[in-house]
């Protein structure tokens, strides 16, 4: 059920949208941050012919397919990756309102979603995370903090506590700290963006949760890098952007830390405080 959206469907599409919404702006994000362009007074315009869009070229998805994946323009090719990002948007947006209904709670992780997509995507594009979207994570991080961390919620039979600062405050450190030791002891081991990034993650998501994210990451990348040497397409000591495996294992843990957390203890026949 979705917690607090029953019977409400208006709500729902309502909420749905401000998803696809939120994530049209992450694009926006994604194009102009590295090139250190104004994200909130400049016009969205074509990146080919350079012409200023309005309203009816910015809907999120519609537009892409009534436009049929073209610039109204100069009818140049709109990248696929522009409604996709869109789509998982409005994907989260459910994904949340499910977990945690439409509620502030649910907004704060949706934000927390948005942001994780636009360091992912910006990573993967210039090898670098940007100081303002770890900042905006950390922000968030503390304001969550200040009101006390989201509440407790029911996930597949397992009880969350609520997170508590000291939790919180020792998920900024968990990883991040030994991150930072490793690159003094092998300088490339790890991106500074990287390690800021898990500071802010650990903080949001407290250290139990910062753990799973990180090991569910080391793993994905693992395999990645795996896959690039076997294919000749990197080798042993070239690099690849690991921001986007650090998001995806954060996104993963929030959902499911506690329960992935919980099989490895019942797996292992182990506990923790």
């Amino acid at each position: 059920m979705l917690g607090n959206t029953e019977g409400s469907g208006a709500l729902l599409i309502l909420w749905t949208a401000a998803g696809l919404s939120l994530f049209s702006f992450v694009n926006v994000l994604v194009w102009r941050l590295p090139r250190d362009m104004n994200f909130f007074t400049d016009r969205s315009r074509c990146l080919f012919c350079g012409q200023t869009l309005n309203w009816r070229d910015l809907i999120p998805v519609f537009s892409w397919l009534l436009l049929k994946g073209r610039c109204r323009y100069c009818g140049e090719k709109i990248p696929l990756r522009y409604p996709l990002t869109e789509l998982w948007g409005g994907f989260c947006s459910l994904l949340c309102a499910k977990f945690w209904g439409i509620s502030w709670n649910a907004g704060v992780m949706l934000v927390f979603l948005a942001l994780l997509t636009a360091v992912s995507q910006i990573d993967q594009d210039t090898m670098e995370i940007p100081d303002g979207l770890n900042g905006a994570i950390f922000l968030l991080a503390v304001l969550a903090l200040a009101q006390d961390g989201l509440l407790a919620a029911r996930l597949d039979g397992w009880e969350l506590t609520k997170w508590i600062a000291k939790e919180r405050l020792l998920g900024m450190v968990s990883v991040s700290l030994p991150m930072f030791l490793l690159i003094l002891m092998i300088p490339g081991a790890f991106g500074g963006g990287d390690v800021k990034l898990m500071a802010g993650i650990g903080l949001f998501l407290g250290w139990r949760r910062c753990l799973v994210s990180f090991m569910a990451a080391v793993l994905a990348g693992g395999i990645y890098g795996g896959f690039l040497i076997l294919t000749g397409r990197k080798g042993r000591k070239d690099h690849f952007a690991f921001g986007p495996f650090l998001c995806a294992g954060a996104g993963l843990a929030a959902f499911f830390g506690n329960q992935i957390l919980q099989w490895y203890l019942s797996v292992f026949s182990c506990s923790i405080p």
